[in-house]
């Protein structure tokens, strides 16, 4: 199944598709980016959100919590709900079309390389259950979420884990397409050859 998927997306991708995905990603990181960045300065300078680094513990969320205050939180809550609903689909459609449109270009149909362009869907996936984690356990705090908690460093983990991945991918896939298209041009007869 997901060989079959990774194979249809393999060949449905287009060059402006991929493109059109880098310049959706590129405006939205000038434009976007740094007004949602702005918004959350004001409390995350008191305590840096934790699920921008790789890892933490659930008593680092409720530590921020704590610190950010009930504005801090409803604005860290708003943000997960609205600007995070749709930056993990801004940067999964980058990393799936390009990756799809690169690995088409380095490798033989049917090769089960080409299901790496499936695996910003799961960042995004996991994007989306720690957004849900920190989320609820900033909008229920003082309360404890003891379930949630817990998971929302491994979302986390596995997103970046996932989003590192992908990009390395991205990278060797550029190699491996321009390797392949080197070596076909290198195997094409010169015309001299003809006479």
């Amino acid at each position: 199944m997901v060989e079959r998927v990774a194979e249809r997306l393999a060949r449905g991708v287009r060059g402006w598709m991929a493109m059109g995905a880098v310049v959706l990603f590129a405006l939205f990181t000038a434009m976007v980016l740094p007004a949602q960045a702005e918004a959350g300065a004001f409390y995350t300078v008191r305590y840096a959100a934790p699920d921008t680094s790789v890892w933490y513990f659930p008593d680092d969320l409720y530590a921020a919590a704590e610190a950010w205050g009930r504005d801090g939180r409803a604005a860290y809550v708003h943000a997960r709900v609205t600007f995070d609903v749709i930056w993990p689909m801004v940067y999964g459609t980058l990393l799936m079309t390009t990756l799809a449109w690169v690995w088409a270009r380095g490798t033989a149909s049917g090769s089960r390389w080409r299901g790496v362009a499936l695996i910003p869907v799961v960042a995004v996936a996991l994007d989306y259950a720690e957004n849900i984690c920190t989320a609820t356990v900033m909008a229920r705090y003082p309360a404890r979420t003891p379930v949630l908690a817990e998971l929302a460093p491994l979302f986390t983990a596995g997103k970046w884990l996932t989003l590192s991945a992908s990009f390395m991918l991205l990278g060797i896939g550029v190699i491996i397409a321009l390797t392949a298209r080197w070596r076909a041009r290198r195997s094409r007869p010169s015309r001299s050859e003809f006479g």
